[in-house]
């Protein structure tokens, strides 16, 4: 294989920190940018720190660069997008856009590449004209198919766990392992329960973007990276009570708002779990399956991945650090104990 320059963008993230060692064995150059360096090592890899929120940083590190390709896992919001990407596109040979599965609308099931999107089809039309994360990813995407070259590749991945990210319905490691260490239950909306989600581990998501990297069939391409497995959010709690000990608590779903939120419960954390989490996330993977070569029955099931993932974590990490997150902790103890 040629040996290409790539930069991957946000490096130390979920699926990062997957994809530069892959991309680093297979012979490739990779700068590796995030805020805090790779501890992986290998003599093709550069890892280094700057802040990829700078405009003018990032435009001279493209574009004196010129890199083979830039897979880039930052999030740019409405007002970024018009100058950004069209920057970053222009400065290399295949860009790597990261949208998101979170897109998708509740019209279609399996969903699919083509299936509707919450950006033109939702029946909340404050949804539509916000900017949530689920509007302006697909606004960002899109731009990209406007760009005068076609040397782009959009990703939707679905929910990814990887070494520290351990979801479960809209909850965060710190609210899900952490808890678990700590010996405390979690509080979970009911309305969840039975309905259908999809969680892919990092490593697998990572193989796909690899192999989608200067892929001629994914060029102008957009595609879901993500498995087709799918359980239901009471299944995927029962998976981390048998890993970790995690117990739940269900109660309704504005008792979990609140919760989540205090007194001032914002639309973003009501649009995550009433437009994403209770929408049926079945997905149909076989468009990438198709261009990467991959197999669904070689992917990591889910439960092997959070017993994985969960065993890597240090028993003795501090997940209640911030004032923020221990007053959340407290809202759920109380909560848990009411129910």
């Amino acid at each position: 294989m040629e040996q290409k320059r790539i930069l991957v963008v946000g490096a130390t993230g979920a699926m990062g920190q997957y994809l530069v060692p892959i991309l680093a064995e297979n012979g490739h150059k990779v700068d590796a940018l995030a805020l805090n360096t790779l501890e992986y090592t290998h003599p093709n890899l550069n890892s280094f720190s700057g802040d990829a929120q700078n405009y003018e940083f990032m435009r001279k590190l493209v574009t004196e660069n010129r890199y083979d390709a830039i897979v880039d896992f930052m999030i740019y919001n409405t007002p970024l997008l018009a100058q950004w990407l069209p920057m970053m596109a222009a400065s290399t040979g295949h860009y790597i856009y990261l949208s998101t599965y979170r897109i998708y609308d509740n019209k279609e099931v399996p969903i699919k590449e083509t299936s509707p999107r919450l950006l033109d089809t939702a029946d909340d039309v404050i949804l539509r004209n916000s900017d949530d994360y689920s509007v302006y990813k697909a606004r960002g995407e899109n731009i990209m198919h406007v760009l005068p070259r076609k040397n782009w590749t959009i990703i939707r991945p679905a929910i990814t766990y990887s070494l520290m990210r351990y979801q479960l319905v809209t909850l965060e490691a710190f609210l899900t392992v952490g808890r678990a260490f700590a010996g405390k239950p979690v509080v979970l909306p009911a309305q969840a329960k039975d309905i259908q989600g999809t969680m892919s581990w990092a490593g697998d998501v990572a193989q796909m973007i690899s192999k989608l990297l200067f892929n001629e069939r994914a060029f102008g391409e957009t595609f879901t990276v993500a498995t087709a497995e799918h359980h239901s959010w009471g299944e995927i709690a029962d998976y981390y009570k048998d890993i970790c000990g995690l117990k739940t608590v269900w109660v309704d779903k504005e008792d979990f708002l609140k919760m989540l939120c205090g007194d001032g419960c914002s639309l973003g954390a009501r649009w995550q779990l009433e437009c994403d989490r209770l929408f049926t996330r079945i997905m149909d993977n076989s468009k990438v399956l198709s261009v990467t070569g991959m197999k669904q029955e070689n992917l990591k099931p889910l439960y092997d991945g959070l017993a994985y993932e969960i065993g890597r974590c240090p028993k003795d990490h501090n997940f209640c650090s911030a004032d923020w997150i221990a007053g959340m902790w407290k809202r759920m103890d109380e909560l848990a104990e009411k129910a």
